[in-house]
């Protein structure tokens, strides 16, 4: 049977069940009984019982009443199966509930008896978080895939991207047929030169799902580079997509581009769903250098002899963190000519007292009574110097950072939420795990980035969460931190229109802002000549923002 939908030419092929046939029509001829009339009557009831009034009613939810999912959610899935035939792109900004569409969908398929053999393939971290979730939520019992494995051993494996694409591993799955794949950070196949674009373009899959917060980042190509691994031609060709919209600044200017593009992607907003009701308290936390923390500062600020702008900035930023973060840094230079001149700053950097950030966040903690509390910190030496600083305060915490397994990291996020405090936490911990029962976020130092700020808070403000979330930003006057703030945060409001709302700047597809903010850094002879560069990326941004919202 031939089929034509979406442009897309579809050979399904039906086949007789002749064994079947066969094997009735010679019981019907011989008087056999095929069941007893008993077993008959108690099926037959079942089933009518159970039978699903019209095609577009969910069924799983009714197997799953211990979850209870929110109005965005159950639109996603019906959408997804109904209108999408199960091939989407789920782009809900952060902390709505991505995984639980997901898995949601996948439940409802294998309820229907459609999906039985599943590749999920995800960000290794979050392997065991995956597995946990799809077994606590939705009752489906996934597979980590381990090396020893077969991956015809199970029906249901989740895998990490890159450990699936290795050559030992393709070969098989290549040759597989998949009911279902779900590709979570599904941003990461945007380049369609990529190997993770190629191999999981060539997966045989009958439904795809693709997991992203961010489907279009710098280029609306990338836009076009996922749609194609769901449905190849759904855009045309490459050659003639981007000389027709190459010039386009936002999808929106073309209707039918847009349209186009909504029957394959569902994006929901913090804003439109209940979440939006749970309410973040951003505060920033001014904080004084002591005496011997300024002299130390301004003596790196001032030497010019051995640092280039762009080490001179980061040596700075990282003695606001901790004196073992610019401590190590500076011991492990592979700069010659800093190796021979650095001995006066070590000292001097060594016999400073305990840090005064760290100071402040334990009478923070202290304040806080039992109430656990999230501190993200740029440095593993910090991490690790916090651990110790507090618990000489008898403050118990956990240290999450990347490189470690994904079992431990699991371990680690179970002992915080049972066990421990506090949760210390490097940029690895700003994606992809779950903390919503926790309600408070102690930035003890600030990414160059500010768009990094919502994947850190979004670890608390997502599905699940119920109370209004405290977030805290520690900033020490007179440095580097805080130009930061005025660069980064307060001129330009970026709490306003980026936190929770980055679709404004994002889809300026002709402005990459973190590469611009690292050129700026990276190419500032000082602090001074940086802050009128980021004045004038400042002005971009205000007519981008002016221009989107125009619209």
């Amino acid at each position: 049977m031939n089929l034509q939908k979406d442009g897309i030419h579809m050979n399904i092929i039906i086949k007789k069940d002749e064994t079947f046939l066969n094997y009735l029509h010679n019981a019907l001829e011989s008087h056999q009984h095929l069941t007893s009339w008993e077993l008959f009557s108690l099926n037959y009831a079942f089933k009518k019982q159970t039978l699903v009034k019209d095609f577009h009613t969910l069924i799983a939810p009714d197997y799953l009443e211990h979850v209870t999912f929110m109005d965005h959610q159950m639109e996603t899935v019906k959408r997804v199966i109904n209108e999408m035939n199960g091939r989407a792109i789920l782009a809900d900004e952060v902390g709505l509930g991505k995984t639980i569409e997901a898995g949601l969908i996948l439940k409802e398929y294998m309820v229907r008896g459609l999906v039985k053999n599943v590749l999920l393939l995800v960000p290794a971290s979050l392997v065991h978080q995956w597995v946990q979730e799809l077994h606590d939520k939705f009752h489906i019992q996934a597979v980590p895939y381990k090396k020893n494995y077969n991956w015809s051993d199970y029906p249901i494996f989740v895998s990490s991207l890159d450990m699936a694409k290795r050559e030992q591993h393709q070969e098989q799955l290549l040759n597989m047929d998949f009911d279902m794949v779900i590709i979570d950070e599904a941003h990461k196949l945007k380049n369609h030169k990529t190997k993770n674009h190629a191999f999981v373009r060539a997966l045989k899959k009958k439904y795809c799902l693709l997991l992203t917060a961010t489907p279009i980042e710098n280029k609306l190509i990338e836009i076009f580079n996922l749609i194609t691994i769901l449905k190849p031609g759904y855009l045309g060709n490459i050659k003639d997509f981007k000389k027709q919209y190459q010039r386009m600044k936002h999808v929106k200017e073309d209707t039918y581009l847009y349209k186009l593009i909504q029957k394959v992607m569902v994006r929901n907003l913090r804003k439109d769903t209940i979440l939006d009701d749970v309410k973040r308290q951003v505060e920033t936390v001014w904080i004084d250098f002591t005496p011997e923390e300024y002299d130390v500062y301004d003596q790196i600020e001032n030497w010019k002899e051995g640092f280039s702008s762009l080490s001179r900035l980061t040596y700075l930023k990282e003695l606001c963190s901790s004196r073992e973060a610019c401590y190590l840094s500076l011991e492990r230079t592979e700069n010659e000519q800093l190796k021979e001149v650095k001995d006066h700053i070590t000292t001097k950097i060594a016999d400073m007292p305990h840090h005064i950030k760290a100071k402040k966040l334990v009478e923070f903690i202290q304040r806080l009574g039992d109430e656990k509390v999230i501190v993200f910190t740029e440095y593993r030496a910090t991490q690790y110097y916090l651990e110790w600083y507090l618990l000489q305060h008898d403050i118990t915490s956990v240290s999450y950072r990347g490189g470690l397994k994904s079992s431990r990291k699991a371990w680690l996020t179970d002992l915080f939420k049972n066990d421990r405090q506090v949760f210390i936490a490097t940029e690895a911990g700003g994606e992809g795990i779950n903390l919503q029962f926790c309600r408070y976020i102690i930035n003890y130092d600030l990414p160059w980035n500010p768009m990094r700020l919502e994947q850190r808070i979004g670890r608390i403000h997502r599905y699940g969460q119920q109370n209004d979330m405290q977030v805290y930003h520690f900033a020490i006057k007179h440095t580097i931190e805080e130009h930061i703030m005025q660069l980064l945060y307060s001129k330009i409001d970026l709490f306003e229109r980026v936190i929770g709302k980055l679709d404004h700047i994002l889809e300026q597809v002709n402005l990459d802002v973190e590469a611009e903010w690292k050129s700026i850094i990276k190419n500032s002879e000082t602090v001074g000549e940086m802050t009128i560069k980021m004045k004038h990326l400042h002005a971009v941004i205000d007519d981008l923002d002016v221009e989107a919202n125009a619209r």
